[in-house]
């Protein structure tokens, strides 16, 4: 029986998931991603911190499915997008992966103003918002400001799943979906757009070819294998934005739905024909010319929560503060959290604080307000008439207490997905569409795709 791999190239975490046909989970691997950071603005990434977490985390998911490498087919990845690595013109690496929450850039960079202030930036680009100093084009312009030295050397600018590529099959290729984020690409031709790199000084030659997620990108090499502990000779096929992945794991390629998770950011995905651009949204090429998913995001996520049990319950763990909200009612008796509370002093992020509350009070109203800042983003990115559900992913969705506030708060039903893990399921399924053992991707969602609840919502509660 062939074994289909997904990698999720998160930003705390990577993951690796091994699938069998039926898309049965067979095998996984979880490790936590050390990273550099320094005084809150520098978040890097070592390259040997990189390839023994990647290679620990799909030793262990091998393991845990009691196979060897040669069993699996075929693999692909879904990664963190804006996380990068230069290059010299001899592939040797200039910095260590610089990472997405890295602030070192300017907050108001010229060029990257000049850009995003384009009139045509987010019909071109699809990006529905103007890009910040998180994004690898505002910290490559802090890198050719501050290190001249460093920038003259180089000559190949990679994602972290564009290097991951590279050093698997010796090609320098990107997917579509990831390289959308950089605000680089022109989405409907998949192509890197001619006038962004121009306002940017950056030469084409310094990024890897686009193409679509699910393009067949050769075969893993002995020095790839190495890197891995995998096998050489297994397919590799380009996987996508993380976002994307868990929307294809959650079967939004044919089912219709929407998809919600809540981690470190909360975001809404969704997924149809055509190309229709507009404020606050991201869009970006889906599996074929024709489809597109579309995604809206905010702050509003987990950190809130974690932020809590860290600062103010560090004696209990986060399952217990769950356990101690479900005894709280709807509202909190008065209580509630501002959007990304974490972000106050103290706890100037709640309203209405009285002697009553306790933690439950406390880790109900993050709930409660992440729900409501969901519930914005839902209207703002689906369809008029839609009449789908919303699969939960993310750490969010492992509270079904969380999900039943979401389902109240939306009146929508909520779908709990029998994978956990669906970035990797989502990448695996790119690699078992490619090996083309099943068949069309009708079969592969019906056959893979499964939910083991479905959180209806109370009408007394909804809103």
């Amino acid at each position: 029986m062939g074994f289909f791999l997904g990698i999720d190239l998160g930003t705390s975490y990577f993951k690796a998931g091994l699938f069998d046909k039926t898309g049965k989970l067979r095998g996984s691997g979880r490790k936590y991603v050390k990273t550099e950071t320094e005084n809150n603005t520098i978040c890097e990434l070592n390259l040997y911190v990189f390839w023994s977490t990647l290679h620990a985390c799909v030793e262990e998911a091998l393991q845990d499915a009691g196979i060897i490498p040669g069993q699996i087919t075929a693999v692909s990845y879904s990664s963190q997008a804006n996380s990068f690595i230069l290059l010299d013109r001899d592939n040797v690496p200039l910095t260590s992966f610089i990472l997405w929450p890295d602030n070192r850039a300017e907050k108001n960079d010229a060029r990257i103003e000049a850009l995003g202030s384009r009139a045509d930036f987010n019909r071109i680009t699809g990006l529905g918002i103007t890009p910040d100093r998180q994004f690898t084009i505002s910290k490559i312009n802090w890198f050719r400001k501050m290190h001249p030295e460093v920038w003259e050397r180089v000559g190949s600018i990679l994602s972290i799943s564009d290097y991951l590529t590279f050093s698997l099959t010796a090609r320098k290729l990107s997917d579509a979906s990831t390289a959308a984020m950089t605000g680089l690409l022109d989405i409907t031709s998949c192509q890197w757009w001619d006038k962004s790199l121009e306002i940017l000084d950056l030469d084409s030659s310094f990024l890897p070819v686009p193409k679509r997620t699910g393009t067949y990108a050769g075969q893993l090499t002995d020095d790839g294998a190495e890197l891995t502990g995998l096998a050489s000779g297994i397919d590799y096929y380009l996987g996508g934005l993380d976002h994307h992945c868990s929307a294809i794991g959650s079967g939004l390629t044919q089912n219709g739905n929407l998809c919600e998770s809540t981690g470190t950011v909360l975001s809404c995905v969704a997924y149809a024909e055509g190309y229709s651009p507009r404020p606050n949204i991201f869009f970006a090429p889906g599996l074929s010319d024709k489809h597109y998913f579309r995604m809206a995001f905010n702050d509003n996520g987990a950190h809130s929560l974690e932020w809590y049990q860290k600062k103010y319950a560090s004696d209990l763990s986060i399952p217990e503060l769950l356990e101690m909200a479900k005894e709280v009612e709807p509202g909190c008796l008065g209580l509630v959290a501002k959007p990304s509370a974490s972000r106050y002093t103290d706890l100037e992020g709640f309203l209405n604080i009285r002697p009553v509350h306790g933690h439950g009070h406390f880790v109900r109203a993050i709930l409660e307000s992440t729900a409501l800042s969901l519930k914005h983003l839902t209207g703002v990115i689906k369809t008029p008439g839609f009449q789908g559900a919303i699969v939960s992913t993310g750490g969010g969705a492992q509270s079904r207490l969380w999900v039943k506030i979401k389902a109240d708060t939306l009146g929508t039903d909520f779908y709990i997905p029998n994978s956990h893990e669906t970035a990797c399921m989502g990448a695996a399924m790119i690699g078992a569409s490619g090996s083309g053992a099943m068949g069309g991707w009708n079969e592969i969602v019906e056959q893979w795709v499964k939910f083991k609840e479905i959180v209806k919502p109370s009408r007394k509660n909804s809103n």
